[in-house]
């Protein structure tokens, strides 16, 4: 796998892949926390775009799964209301970066890319990464 995407909108579901179609990722969707647990836990995914705020949690309570899988995954963090504050917040509780919405291409491949190529290099040899076999 690759990249988990945590997201009650439908709508950025479609558009994300659409946006890395030139980067060797797979992007798998789940709209809320309870969705997203199990598939945090079973290690699979090293970069985690979640929602600051979902339906039944926060990006906080997936910042907090993601660290409890070993090697850890990169959370990033995407919010409409994105600002330096909520960036630097983001960063200092250990959050990879920090995408403002509406989507920029440029960003989110820039953004994605960086952190699927850190988890990699990161990851045990036997662990799955972004890239696609």
């Amino acid at each position: 796998m690759g990249i988990l995407f945590v997201s009650p909108h439908l709508e950025d579901a479609i558009a994300l892949p659409r946006m890395l179609d030139s980067l060797s990722v797979t992007m798998e969707h789940v709209a809320d926390l309870a969705h997203a647990r199990p598939k945090i836990r079973d290690g699979s995914f090293r970069v985690i775009l979640t929602e600051a705020n979902l339906p039944d949690g926060t990006w906080l309570d997936v910042l907090d799964l993601a660290r409890l899988v070993k090697p850890v995954s990169e959370v990033i963090v995407t919010d409409p209301d994105a600002d330096p504050r909520f960036w630097a917040e983001a960063l200092n509780l250990g959050a990879y970066d920090l995408i403002a919405q509406p989507f920029a291409v440029s960003e989110v491949r820039r953004i994605l890319s960086n952190a699927c190529s850190r988890s990699v290099s990161r990851a045990p040899v036997h662990a799955l990464g972004c890239a696609r076999s």
